[in-house]
């Protein structure tokens, strides 16, 4: 059971990733919606800016939440406030009311693109937790697949219910979450955290399916290593902002951790996601095929490779977009958008058509996974869910301003604004390869040592009168 058991928890936490669907740049494009709100780049723009800044806003709140009422409760809440914003966008009568709803729902998203990644890596065993974390990512790219295709189908509605069908798809995962969250286990970390250190205790059994006397061994093994690095940790650290740089290990802990966050904005993903209709008729693709197109290429978002650390696919990821984002800004500079038919190169815009597609493989096997797999988990358990919110607020601060300015720099400056994603990611390779650790395998509690902070738990423990009882098979600790 125990393997079924967290594949299924953190499949059902990851319907929280399906909400990030995207279809927004459906909508945006569709006849009756820009018959209703105009086709204004500065409103396109902002209703695509409002909801990555509530994302922010609610990342930021997230790690309160967590500490306070824990990972579950979190996620719950920001499902709530899902069912409200997704509400209020398809009911929009007026620009207002569509970016209040907006924002709203990016409230919902940051809460749940913070907390659902923390409270898949709490669950999740070492050996696999690079997997249970990245099907995050995958439920996020299925996500864009389902966005894609219904923004597709809703176009050919003869009314504004066109549009409002396609955003009011968003309650079905947010009302399933809202439920059946209900009915998940809360993380162990945080349950010891708080001291309800019994029913932790049980949690760590049933993520271990742990039946016979080899897996009740094996789960009171990762109770104790757990427990004894958690309640050190309580012992010796607080939970200040200023933690997160009060050491050279812990400042490297949050620039890892926000460096990838930001890294995965400059591949440049999200603006192939929010505006990608808008680049495939730049390279001759228009109209309903536009939509068609994208929602072809959310199929390979799908795809994630965890298996070989967490090192190797981000360089790869790096140097990949170095070269697909080269080659689409050659293509785009020499086959100009609107230029008459006989002065294009037809091969060269599906070359480049194939360059996008390719960007979107290699996102979904290098930073779409494994970034928000590197966010969780270096931090220690005292500091996790601060430690992640920060660096999700990164992740949304940095999409806020490319959702803001690409619509623009892509009707002004054209081609040349893919060069900044060619400078960015060239240094993103040259920092990951040099400053970055490589951390598969290794427990949540062992990534002091990764990192070089690592605490003599038992010396701690001893000094603060917290004993261990180790004289039967199922040593779990206690305090005095």
């Amino acid at each position: 059971m125990g393997l079924f058991y967290n594949l299924f928890l953190a499949s059902f936490s990851s319907i929280g990733a399906f909400l990030f669907g995207g279809i927004i740049a459906s909508v945006i494009t569709m006849k009756y919606y820009l018959d209703k709100f105009g086709d204004d780049p500065d409103i396109k723009g902002a209703v695509v800016s409002t909801f990555n800044g509530g994302c922010f806003f609610g990342a930021m709140l997230a790690g309160w939440a967590c500490d306070k009422y824990g990972r579950k409760r979190s996620i719950q809440l920001g499902s709530l406030f899902a069912l409200w914003g997704c509400a209020m966008q398809c009911g929009a009568n007026n620009v207002a009311t569509l970016l209040v709803g907006r924002i709203i729902g990016g409230f919902a998203i940051g809460v749940l693109s913070m907390t659902v990644p923390l409270y898949n890596t709490e669950i999740a065993p070492p050996k696999i937790r690079g997997l249970l974390v990245g099907l995050f990512q995958q439920l996020l790219g299925i996500g864009f697949i389902v966005a894609n295709w219904v923004g597709y189908g809703c176009q050919f509605i003869g009314s504004d219910a066109s549009w409002r069908l396609a955003l009011a798809m968003q309650l079905v995962p947010a009302g399933l979450l809202f439920v059946g969250i209900q009915f998940l286990p809360f993380s162990p970390r945080w349950l010891l955290e708080v001291g309800r250190d019994e029913e932790a205790h049980k949690v760590v059994q049933q993520l271990h399916g742990a039946k016979t006397p080899e897996q009740m061994e094996a789960a009171d093994a990762e109770f104790t290593e757990m427990y004894e690095t958690i309640k050190a940790e309580q012992l010796v650290k607080s939970k200040r902002l200023s933690d997160l740089w009060s050491t050279p290990a812990m400042m490297r802990r949050t620039l890892v951790a926000c460096g990838v966050q930001i890294f995965g904005q400059f591949t440049g993903i999200n603006v192939l996601n929010y505006f990608g209709p808008q680049m495939y008729e730049s390279l001759g693709v228009t109209g309903s095929k536009a939509l068609l197109v994208q929602g072809i290429y959310g199929l390979f978002i799908i795809f994630i490779l965890d298996l070989v650390g967490r090192k190797k696919p981000l360089l790869y990821g790096a140097g990949s977009f170095v070269v697909t984002f080269s080659i689409l800004a050659a293509i785009v500079a020499t086959n100009p958008p609107g230029a008459p038919a006989d002065q294009v190169n037809a091969t060269a815009q599906r070359a480049g058509i194939a360059m996008i597609f390719l960007t979107s493989v290699n996102f979904s096997l290098s930073f779409g996974p494994v970034s928000w797999v590197l966010a969780a988990e270096v931090f220690p358990t005292s500091v996790r869910s601060m430690g992640t919110a920060v660096a999700t607020c990164c992740n949304w601060a940095f999409n806020v301003l490319l959702s803001q300015v690409s619509p623009l720099a892509m009707d002004n400056v054209g081609w040349k604004f893919y060069l900044l994603f060619i400078l960015l990611n060239f240094c993103d390779f040259v920092v990951i390869l040099f400053f970055f650790p490589e951390t598969k395998g290794k427990t949540l509690e062992q990534m002091a040592a990764v990192f070089g902070d690592e605490i003599d738990n038992r010396q701690v423990l001893d000094a603060h009168n917290v004993k261990i009882r180790d004289d039967d098979s199922h040593a779990k600790p206690e305090m005095p």
